[in-house]
This record gives structure tokens, sequence and C-alpha cells, in this order.
């Protein structure tokens, strides 16, 4: 059975100056992982702005990530949309590239209800043998999958496997911990959440600073999941700036602007996201030397 916990990286999708995948960075970046305690990879999140990349690019990310991954880590495949229709078409072609799992998130624009939401989840739990990954992000979507949302999904779909929570909301991951009765694992969605998450029993983060610190975000989820909380909290509060410094601007601005300064892609973000702005980016680059990057 899949394990789902632990640093799981929601991975940057880098581009070329004309605004193409950036394949060869791409590999680089999930080549890094794979030696950096990483236990996760995330393509075509939100991170990866998957709002503004085609089928064929989603399909091709996933492609890639799969192929470098070569099963030494599992692959979590974005497939969120606000059509179901396209989601579920979306998630039996990562199934059939070689994911390991998906992540799925409630639709946004649309505003569905607690019943359209358990819906969409079942028209894609039904069409795929592979783990689902519930994405629950109400700030993106517009709509909270309510815990008993959530727990109706885990009893009625066995490979509705766990959810990256990131209502912000402790009293919500508690509840969902507290409801659903069998093996299911509660992710952080907000790295400046993932040690307090963890305490309440999340199994790791689904991880931005990920993308630029791997293996301390690796030995934060570690530590925690040995129950080493003095290590745990001593990281937490070393990579607090750090993580406060990514969200200066919207996600994923600031942390492409982080791996250009590593030299690791380009910060080119596809509109209707923009650059970073010039104060913003020396705040980032204070915290990433303050951190020990630069």
């Amino acid at each position: 059975m899949l394990k789902l916990q632990g640093s799981i990286v929601a991975l940057a999708t880098p581009f070329s100056a004309h605004g193409n995948l950036a394949e060869e960075a791409y590999r680089a970046l999930v080549r890094w992982h794979l030696k950096s305690g990483t236990s996760g990879l995330v393509p075509c999140g939100s991170t990866g702005e998957a709002a503004t990349l085609s089928h064929e690019e989603s399909c091709r990310l996933i492609s890639i990530c799969v192929e470098e991954a070569d099963r030494r880590l599992p692959v979590i495949a974005g497939v969120g949309t606000n059509d179901t229709a396209k989601a579920v078409k979306l998630a039996v072609k990562a199934q059939d590239l070689g994911a390991d799992a998906v992540l799925l998130l409630a639709p946004y624009y649309n505003k569905p209800t607690q019943e359209g939401i358990y819906r969409h989840f079942k028209a894609v739990a039904e069409e795929v043998a592979l783990p689902i990954v519930i994405y629950n992000i109400p700030g993106r979507t517009g709509v909270n999958i309510l815990p008993a949302t959530v727990a109706r999904m885990a009893a009625d779909f066995k490979n509705i496997a766990a959810i990256k929570e990131a209502s912000g909301s402790l009293d919500q991951v508690s509840e969902i911990l507290s409801l659903i009765k069998r093996p299911f694992s509660v992710l952080s969605g907000d790295d400046s959440l993932t040690l307090p998450m963890m305490a309440v029993g999340a199994a790791g983060v689904i991880s931005v600073i990920a993308n630029i610190a791997p293996r301390r975000t690796a030995e934060l989820c570690s530590a925690a999941l040995k129950g080493d909380w003095k290590r745990a909290r001593a990281l937490h509060l070393k990579m607090f700036p750090l993580v406060k410094a990514l969200f200066i601007e919207t996600n994923p601005i600031p942390v492409k602007a982080a791996l250009e300064m590593l030299g690791k892609c380009r910060c080119e973000p596809r509109l209707p996201l923009t650059p970073i702005t010039g104060p913003s980016r020396e705040v980032l680059r204070k915290r990433m030397k303050d951190f020990g990057l630069l």
C-alpha cells in the first residue's frame, strides 16, 4: 500500500524564456529530490501552475516525473479542474502514464455544494484504481470541503486515501482525524502549519518550501513522525521566516524566484502571474541568505 507521509514536494514547473516547458530543468529538479530526502513528488499542482497548463503539457510533466522517479519515489499527479468530466479524463490519463496516485481539488469557480463536491470525487474514484488525495484549498477554490464530506468520501471509496488540507484550520484537521476510522493520511497544505498539524496527527506535508530546502523539510517531517518534537520545533522556527517570504507574493512567484537564485530554473511564471517585484525579491534573498541557501 502506498505510504503517503513525510515531505512531499509540490513541484514548480520551469518554463523557458519563450513560455514553453523547460524539460531539462524539470528533470534536474526531480533528480535533485531523489537524493534529498523527499518522500514524494507532485507534478501539476498549484505550485506547478496547473491552471495554465494545457492537457498535453500536464501529461508531459506527469510522464517526465514518472520516468525520472523510476519507482524510487511516488508520483502524485495533480488532476484538478473545475470540470468533472475533464478531471476524470486527466485522472485516467495519469493512471495510464504510471502515476502512483492523483491529487484532486474541489472544483473552483463553480462553487458547488457539499453534495456536488462529493459527486465530483465520486466520479473520479469510480474511474481510477489509483489512491486519490483530496485537495482542500478554499482560498483558491472558493469552497471548503467540510470534514463530514471528507469522512463520507473516505467511507464510500477505498481509494480515497488522503487529504491535502489547506484550509488553515487546525480544528478542521482534528475533526477529520476524529471522524475517519480507517487508515487515512492528513497532509498539511500550508508549510507554516506543518508542525502544528503533525502535532495533532497529520502525516506530513505537500510542500512549497521543499522546492528549495528539501532536506530540511524532510528532516522536520521525520523528526515529527518519530516524536522528536524538540528537533521538529527547532527546524520549524528556523524555516518559518523563509516560509513566510515564499508567500510574500502569490505562489509560485516567490519560489520560482528562489529557484532562479539557486540556479535551478528561470523565474518565468505564466500570465496572469508575473515575475517577482524588486522589493519582494530583496526580502526573499535576505531570508534565503539567513537560512543558509545563498
